[in-house]
């Protein structure tokens, strides 16, 4: 591996101009591919195997054109202090706007709430449903803003107009100026790390080449492949940040190898052959645990996941190619101020930062090993309440009227108002279908929870029914989980007495079987990734505890992170310090996210420190010496590394939306405690404990494993070594 990745390197720096056309080359192609390719398609988030979806399904086949994928608006009108809507002048005005939404375009059907019988009790609030044609995607902004004017002159009237639903909802903002303060973070880490403007601009400038034929390449197959607009932000997000990462690493040992003495040409060449080795498997880690998150089974998060495994397999490319050839077009501008000025470049200080820190853990090695898992341990405490859900409007700020209409529905309908739960009954096998609807609808009724339900409604054929069940307690509430598989519990009995069946949907009803789904493949996935990581770590390292110990300490950093999450997100401590405003339960995929993500730049951060170490271990240092000679020289890249991923998530907190809000913070917190606390110290603090044990391989799985030479062993042997100290050439191209 070292050695082929040498040659690659060296190819890339000679033929430094092909190289860069070439890439310039694929951007531009696939940009134009991108540009010429029809817009992406509006996926709908299928969930295949839950109960909630085969009922949308059987809907949609016994209910053909009616739209149960089509935007809709939920406007909700509240009389002023001391008058009801039913009083002459609001009253005219809600009719007045419900008749002219009606009259707009894509509009399917306006049900005025006095018809609908949708009047609080207490005749203070009232709601009317506007139905349209289309998805809230293909909604045309002449439609929307039709509605809106609508809206506004019922406003005027006195009345307050708050709007829920789909068809105007806020998109949630998740680029943007995130993206561009941790780009600019990134850009100032860069510097301090390295010193240099140009070597802080080159693994910017290839992170961005890379996710720029990453997106396009998205675009350019969105409708080929069903990819949606939003499959690419897990690709820009990783693709961004692996790209800085893999680039730096490959920067950093170029400098070394020239502080070592080697010509420019030998250094690239060397960088991509020792660096450039733990780019690949680095890459490979992340890849694995992108492309695994196809066993959860939900086809959304399996697309954004290879898309983004993509991402990454082009920033890993770039780093072995373009890279390589950008320096030999300016070998010396990623040098630091001070070696351009004299002349002479200078290897890492033998007590530079990162070496005695690691002396300091070798001193003391149980003491930081149980400080650290003592207190990840009680961060991750909190995941034994973890309830997984999936926040509605509910959990909006205030500012949006959609969560001012929530809260209005729920002081006057009721808190389950906002989240009523759809049965569909199948009477396909009943030889009464009416009297088997009247049956279930009565038993669903009379089930402690339920408020009330609606009138029956059924198909042409008569076969197949449905109505709605309010529940007592709101969308995210437990006690609605409960009451879920309270009814469905129910069905066995009444199917044997009715010969009907039926099936229980809505929102609420697929937010707690998605959530349900994803906490049973949570396991197996974790046992895919980490299994096929450990076997990839075993090849790299050569040894059988070293891979055990990045996992465990892997699955110590994400449980602790969500626990945090926990913490601030459904428990709410410190959640006014980042403008939280509700608390609920945790985001269905927040734990998948947490493990995909994290587990590939967990696998980064301890391919890139512990083959220093098992480099300087291989070469003849001791075991205590190897960890520092590893600190040495990756602790400073793999700390900008680490902050520069923290910078990149942590601008999504600032989000107006709790859920991006609580994906920023769980991925900056899973990357401060994994690479701070378990890769910074508890790996040396275990590797200092073992000694030469944490190397130990079987003679017969050594034999087995095929040799991959991740630390360059060949390279010694075959390399030259540099006649003495190399000054800084002229530039060229």
């Amino acid at each position: 591996m070292a050695t082929f990745l040498y040659r690659l390197g060296r190819l890339a720096f000679r033929r430094r101009r092909l190289v860069a056309v070439l890439w310039v080359a694929v951007l531009a192609a696939v940009g134009f591919a991108a540009v010429r390719a029809p817009e992406a398609p509006d996926t709908s988030s299928t969930m295949p195997g839950i109960e909630s979806q085969r009922a949308f399904d059987l809907l949609g086949e016994r209910f053909p054109g009616s739209a149960a994928d089509g935007a809709n608006a939920r406007i909700v009108f509240v009389a002023p202090e001391g008058e009801k809507v039913t009083a002459g002048p609001n009253r005219a005005a809600i009719e007045r706007l419900v008749g002219e939404a009606a009259d707009g375009a894509q509009v399917a059907s306006a049900v005025s709430p006095f018809a609908a019988k949708g009047v609080s009790a207490d005749g203070t609030t009232a709601y009317a449903n506007i139905t349209f044609k289309v998805t809230a995607h293909d909604l045309t902004d002449a439609a929307k803003q039709h509605l809106e004017k609508a809206i506004d002159r019922a406003r005027g009237s006195g009345l307050t107009v708050e709007t829920g639903g789909t068809a105007l909802a806020t998109q949630p903002a998740a680029g943007g100026s995130a993206e561009a303060v941790g780009i600019a973070i990134a850009a100032l880490v860069l510097l301090l790390t390295f010193g240099s403007l140009a070597a802080a601009g080159l693994p910017l400038l290839t992170a961005l080449i890379g996710v720029g034929i990453g997106m396009a390449s998205i675009l350019a197959l969105a409708k080929a492949l069903g990819l949606s607009s939003t499959t690419g932000t897990l690709a820009t997000m990783l693709g961004l940040a692996v790209g800085i990462d893999y680039a730096m690493f490959v920067v950093s040992r170029y400098r070394e190898e020239r502080a070592r003495g080697h010509a420019p040409q030998e250094a690239a060449a060397l960088a991509a052959g020792t660096a450039g080795s733990a780019v690949v498997f680095a890459g490979l880690t992340v890849v694995i645990a992108l492309a695994g998150l196809s066993v959860v089974g939900i086809p959304m998060l399996t697309k954004m996941g290879l898309a983004a495994a993509g991402a990454v397999v082009v920033a890993v490319l770039i780093a072995l190619t373009l890279v390589p050839a950008l320096l030999g077009c300016w070998p010396n501008a990623v040098l630091s101020r001070r070696a351009r000025r004299s002349g002479r470049v200078e290897e890492a200080g033998e007590n530079n930062g990162g070496s005695r820190w690691a002396r300091f853990v070798l001193r003391r090695p149980l003491a930081v090993l149980l400080l650290g898992v003592v207190g990840l341990g009680a961060l991750a405490l909190p995941v034994r309440d973890l309830q997984l859900g999936m926040p509605g409007d509910e959990v909006k700020p205030t500012s949006t009227t959609e969560r001012r209409a929530y809260d209005d529905l729920a002081q006057g309908f009721g808190p389950g108002f906002n989240g009523p739960l759809t049965i569909v009954v199948d009477g396909t096998g009943a030889t009464d279908v009416k009297g088997a609807v009247t049956t279930i609808t009565r038993r669903i009724k009379d089930t402690e929870g339920v408020v009330s339900v609606s009138a029956a409604r059924f198909d042409a054929a008569g076969d197949t029914a449905v109505f709605s069940a309010v529940p007592a307690t709101g969308p995210s509430d437990e006690r609605t989980k409960e009451l879920v598989h309270a009814i469905r519990g129910e069905r066995a009995a009444v199917e044997a007495g009715t010969g009907a069946t039926f099936l229980v949907t809505g929102t609420t009803a697929v937010n707690i079987d998605v959530a349900q789904k994803v906490q049973d493949a949570l396991v197996p996935y974790l046992l895919v990734v980490v299994g096929l990581a450990v076997v990839l770590l075993l090849l790299v390292f050569r040894s059988v505890l070293v891979p055990l110990k990045a996992a465990l300490g892997f699955l110590l950093s994400v449980l602790a992170s969500l626990g945090a999450v926990v913490l601030v997100f459904q428990q709410g401590h410190g959640a006014d310090l980042l403008g939280v405003e509700s608390t609920g339960p945790v985001m269905s995929l927040m734990p998948i996210f947490l493990v995909g993500i994290v587990f590939g730049l967990a696998m980064d951060y301890e391919v890139f420190l512990v083959s220093r170490m098992r480099e300087a271990y291989v070469h003849g240092s001791g075991p205590g010496q190897a960890v520092v000679s590893g600190f040495r020289y990756s602790a400073r890249v793999v700390a900008a590394a680490a902050l520069i991923m923290m910078a990149v998530f942590s601008g999504f907190i600032g989000a107006g939306e709790s859920m991006i809000k609580m994906i920023g913070f769980g991925l900056a917190s899973a990357v401060l405690f994994d690479a701070f606390v378990v890769r910074m110290a508890i790996v040396p603090a275990v590797l200092a404990l073992l000694g030469r044990s944490a190397w130990w391989l079987p003679r017969w799985l050594d034999r087995a494993l095929p040799s991959v030479d991740v630390e360059g062993e060949a390279l010694g042997r075959t390399v030259p070594a540099p006649a003495g100290d190399s000054a800084p050439e002229p530039a060229r191209l």
